[in-house]
């Protein structure tokens, strides 16, 4: 099931266990009771995304740990904004910090160029769709990133839907007994076949394909192919998608355009959180 704000309490206490391990070595030089405060800067501009998450990290060290957020989530923000202030005992503060800035960073990536790929395509009636390719141990919530931003999920992994491909369309034996063989599972889910030309897609066609992959098709394949399909089925788009050109790609006709950099290329955004004790 998708991830809605907040990450489970397992994946935080597993985020956690990679960084603190048997515990913070160096957190434990500072007295127990100090107490401290801290805020967050983007040092860039961002779509603000994966606020519970950063806090779920810090209430799962100490419950006293109280965030207070400037700005909400999928807001935008220029560089230099105060995220959020932070107070709480300094121990948890100081250990939760890395993993809490992690998220955060990595989240906001994904949610700010989401939000650049959805404007491109505003105003018609094509949808941007992420992919598998996301970082290990975060789809679900890159996944959330991605809505944040204003664009739309395909499925989740290889369990809520099918989408077959030239491998499985050699081992079916064709594009017929694939689609065939697909709908009698009665699975419940979307089923989506790739072509690679305008002979493939009238098969896929023939065959009662609910949505086609159009891989590596040129514009003008593109807008050949809405012209065959005429509403038949759903037309997806993926291959060699730039943001540059995908304005293009959307006002050839098609339904969606599925982007792998949206989660696979994200660089996260450069944050900066400072703590001072006993403030």
């Amino acid at each position: 099931m998708p991830y809605t704000a907040s990450p489970a309490p397992a994946d935080i206490a597993r985020f956690l266990a990679e960084d603190v391990g048997g515990g913070d070595l160096t957190a434990a030089i500072i007295p127990a009771q100090t107490q401290a405060s801290a805020s967050v800067v983007t040092r860039e501009p961002l779509v603000l995304c994966g606020r519970d998450g950063f806090a779920a990290v810090f209430a799962h060290l100490d419950s006293g740990v109280v965030v207070n957020w400037r700005i909400e989530e999928g807001g935008e923000a220029v560089a230099g904004t105060e995220l959020c202030t932070l107070r709480g005992p300094a121990r948890a503060l100081l250990t939760g910090e890395r993993t809490a800035l992690n998220l955060l960073q990595t989240l906001s990536a994904t949610a700010t160029l989401a939000r650049g790929y959805a404007q491109a395509v505003a105003g018609t009636q094509t949808k941007v769709l992420d992919t598998r390719k996301t970082l290990p141990g975060l789809r679900e919530a890159q996944k959330y990133a991605v809505r944040v931003g204003g664009c739309h999920n395909h499925r989740i992994g290889l369990y809520d839907g099918i989408l077959i491909k030239e491998n499985h369309i050699l081992a079916a034996g064709s594009i017929a007994q694939a689609v065939a063989a697909a709908k009698a599972l009665d699975a419940g889910v979307m089923i989506e076949v790739e072509v690679e030309d305008l002979d493939e897609l009238r098969q896929a066609l023939d065959a009662g394909a609910p949505r086609i992959l159009l891989d590596n098709f040129t514009l003008e394949a593109m807008r050949a192919a809405v012209a065959m399909t005429q509403g038949r089925a759903e037309l997806e788009v993926s291959g060699n998608v730039t943001l540059e050109g995908l304005r293009a790609i959307a006002e050839t006709g098609v339904d969606y355009v599925s982007v792998g950099a949206l989660t696979k290329n994200v660089h996260a955004v450069d944050l900066s959180m400072r703590i001072v004790l006993g403030a």
